[in-house]
């Protein structure tokens, strides 16, 4: 007992200081409790400054946030890698129906033809589609269709119009304007752009060049190769790619400046280009023209 009575035993001064302490804890737990500490000036939060302030951060957030969301820039849908198809939202089985189409030798031309081998939705054909970028010939033929709906001119009648008979060849690379105009939708017109653009490619190599023309729809370009096909091949003179200049080389059939800023640069690298092919190593070379290009360059 003397053991406990020692820790309890007080002397008044001691009592007097415990209470106090006691009294003192009290009131402010008190004065805690009635929340008298607090401020009673308040933000005020409809307060113009703050509101433009906290405006201001939201559209930094907004900003941030638009910011880390993956770039989708302009691409031919043609090569659509298996990493570019998952960020575009595609299934594996929509990416390999593309690379099974494109491993025949075939490319899509169109919207509705990617939807056709890919089987993808509407809904995600719309969000990607408006970035596809076609070349610049199925992009003219494109408009040239929205312009000319083939229903307002032409139908499956007017093409029982083609006598073999009357023209003066069957070759492509020979055909006369008036020639070409026996063919049911084309006229004067069209005849010549397809007379111009067979003398900008020095004559046809392959009949697949006719669609080719800018606004001559397919259907007719189709009833046209039943009458006219290349029969003799053009003889041209190819140049060596290392020695064109850059305006040289952009006057080359089917380059265009984009392509050609990138020849310049992948020469810069390399000092010298030793084989045609290696145009193919070109980061993102339109391979669907190579077999054009071709005709007209070499590299030594």
């Amino acid at each position: 007992m003397k053991i406990f009575t020692s820790h309890f035993w007080y002397n008044k001064s001691q009592r007097n200081g415990i209470f106090l302490l006691g009294l003192i804890i009290i009131v402010l737990q008190v004065l805690i409790f009635m929340d008298v500490f607090s401020s009673d000036e308040k933000i005020a939060t409809e307060n113009p400054e703050i509101l433009a302030f906290q405006n201001q951060i939201d559209s930094l957030k907004a900003v941030e946030i638009e910011s880390r969301k993956p770039k989708i820039f302009p691409f031919n849908p043609n090569y659509i890698t298996d990493f570019k198809g998952e960020q575009l939202g595609m299934s594996l089985e929509e990416i390999d129906r593309l690379v099974t189409f494109r491993k025949t030798g075939k490319f899509v031309n169109s919207r509705k033809e990617f939807q056709n081998v890919t089987k993808i939705s509407d809904s995600l054909l719309a969000k990607i589609a408006p970035f596809f970028k076609f070349p610049d010939w199925v992009e003219k033929q494109h408009q040239y269709q929205k312009e000319n709906s083939i229903s307002d001119k032409f139908t499956y009648q007017n093409y029982k119009k083609t006598a073999k008979n009357d023209v003066s060849t069957n070759d492509l690379n020979k055909a006369t304007s008036a020639d070409l105009q026996y063919i049911s939708g084309i006229g004067e017109k069209t005849a010549e752009r397809i007379i111009q653009y067979r003398s900008k490619l020095q004559g046809f190599t392959l009949n697949e060049q006719l669609y080719e023309v800018w606004g001559l729809q397919k259907e007719i370009a189709d009833k046209t190769l039943e009458t006219f096909t290349v029969k003799q091949k053009p003889i041209i003179k190819t140049v060596n790619i290392n020695s064109l200049s850059f305006k040289e080389l952009l006057r080359i059939p089917y380059m265009n400046y984009t392509l050609c800023k990138k020849i310049f640069d992948y020469k810069d690298e390399v000092a010298e280009i030793q084989k045609i092919s290696e145009l193919k190593n070109i980061e993102d070379f339109p391979l669907d023209i190579y077999n054009r290009l071709v005709l007209y360059l070499h590299a030594e």
